[in-house]
């Protein structure tokens, strides 16, 4: 079979002045892409590297691919970029690895999955989002301590871009611990993401990740916890943090829960699944204090990095290899499709 790769490669070049440190966090290395090309070609597959953008739209309608793994994250600022590949393999009438262009555009949003969690009886933190202003912010942060009184928030809060993943947006300084800080961080976030931001309660308690992999319905692969070696009273899994994690951070699967907490956290990463419509692979956030689950968010196309990403972490911890994890994703893809 002719198998053609959608992915976005981490550009070689500096950034721009002023532009975040992060803008290509989501892209991949060349050695990931590498990684998936031979998981493909051992399964006895012909590879094609499409890429993404217009190369891709050129590519694709010139090699003609029997199947798409997509794991393409998008460019630019756009509630839609992941949908994007999706959307065009099925113009096209290709299949391919993963969820749908609506659960990709839904999922990316993180306001709108915390709607369908409340909708499906999923507990998620008490949050609002803060549209960015037209002109670029430049008040005297006043307004700001006072919506946080009517928002009944407790503080510490966290912030975040709304449509973004890998961390993009989410550093240490995104904890908000005095009235005073929130007006400031939040006007940052606009400046650099220029995008709503989503602030939330911050959940001072277990952090866990749920992979799910195959289809009606999904195996769960693994619940799995995250840990600061040395604790910290308020652990935010932030960017700073994953590209350190080697040394920062303690990975456990399966993590150490009461068995109803396990069976909780479970139920709510399926109960998420089924809302979005997910396919083939997804990788689920939660927080846990005391006996209470709460659902942070849902990447329906997890990294593959074959070091550092979570889902792969995850998988290695349980004694499957790299090729056994990719494996898994395009047999549940190619079963799903009838191929």
């Amino acid at each position: 079979m002719k198998i053609g790769i959608a992915f976005d490669l981490k550009p070689d070049e500096p950034l721009p002045l002023g532009v975040p440190d992060d803008v290509h966090e989501e892209f991949d290395s060349p050695g990931t892409i590498r990684a998936i090309r031979t998981v493909l070609e051992s399964l006895g597959h012909e590879v094609i590297e499409l890429g993404d953008g217009r190369p891709f739209l050129e590519d694709v309608l010139k090699h003609k691919p029997d199947f798409i793994f997509n794991f393409a994250e998008g460019t630019g600022t756009s509630r839609s970029r992941e949908a994007r590949i999706p959307a065009v393999c099925e113009m096209l009438g290709i299949p391919y690895t993963g969820s749908d262009p609506l659960t990709m555009a839904v999922a990316l949003e993180k306001d709108l999955t915390r709607r369908l969690a409340l909708d499906a009886g999923v507990l998620v933190p008490p949050g609002l989002t803060l549209s960015p202003p037209r002109e670029p912010y430049d008040g005297d942060f006043a307004e700001f301590p006072p919506l946080l009184l009517e928002s009944g928030l407790r503080l510490p809060i966290l912030a975040k871009p709304v449509f973004e993943g890998s961390s993009k947006g989410i550093r240490a300084r995104c904890l908000i611990e005095t009235p005073e800080a929130f007006g400031p961080t939040v006007a940052s976030l606009w400046s650099d993401y220029r995008q709503t931001v989503l602030v939330e309660e911050f959940i001072q308690g277990e952090e866990v990740t749920v992979g799910l992999v195959g289809n009606d319905p999904p195996d769960v692969l693994g619940v799995m916890s995250i840990r600061m070696k040395q604790p910290v009273e308020n652990f935010v899994y932030s960017l700073e943090v994953k590209r350190d994690f080697l040394r920062l951070i303690d990975y456990e699967v399966p993590a150490k829960l009461a068995p109803d907490t396990m069976r909780e956290v479970i139920a709510a990463a399926l109960t998420m699944w089924d809302a979005l419509g997910c396919r083939d692979v997804a990788r689920l956030d939660f927080r846990i204090r005391g006996d209470e689950v709460y659902f942070l968010e849902i990447n329906p196309l997890p990294g593959l990095n074959p070091e550092s990403s979570d889902l792969v972490i995850m998988a290695n911890l349980l004694g499957l290899t790299y090729e056994e994890l990719v494996t898994k994703i395009v047999t549940a893809a190619l079963t799903r499709s009838g191929l």
